[in-house]
Parts: C-alpha cells; structure tokens; sequence
C-alpha cells in the first residue's frame, strides 16, 4: 500500500508529515531526479520482507534476481 510519492527534498522539508504516513502503516516512495531512490516503510513491512528473503533463499535454488523482482512486485505492487 504505497500512500504518497516524494522527492528528496520534499521528504527533508516535510518529514514529520512522511513520518505520520509511515507510523499510520503506509508507505512513501522517495524519488530523485525523476527515479525511484528509495521507500519509507513501516518496520514491520522491513522485517516481514527481509524474513520473506531468507526464507526463499534457504528453501532452495532458483535465480535470485528474478525471484526477488516477482516477490517485490506481488508484495509492494513495484512496477519496473
């Protein structure tokens, strides 16, 4: 669920209202020049996709790239 799109310098000029949309569990995209950069999520969304990794990653072989590309795509709606 991805609650707002910001550039580098809005996120620095308004990081309290970033912030709120994280802690209320949104997410905010963090562009720089036109390109993504970065995301500003919830904790629990950091630690479930870090966990969500290892867990693939253990349970077998399979291209990793391609593998973290549909993950991120199914779980956080990226689109390339």
């Amino acid at each position: 669920m991805i609650e707002a799109t910001a550039t580098a310098t809005e996120m620095q000029n308004n990081f309290g209202r970033f912030l709120n949309i994280v802690m209320n569990g949104g997410e905010v995209i963090v562009t720089k020049n036109g390109k993504e950069v970065g995301r500003f999520i919830p904790k629990d969304a950091a630690v479930s996709y870090l966990t969500d990794s290892l867990a693939g990653i253990l349970k077998g072989s399979y291209d990793l790239k391609e593998e973290k590309e549909k993950r991120l795509k199914e779980k956080y709606e990226v689109d390339d």
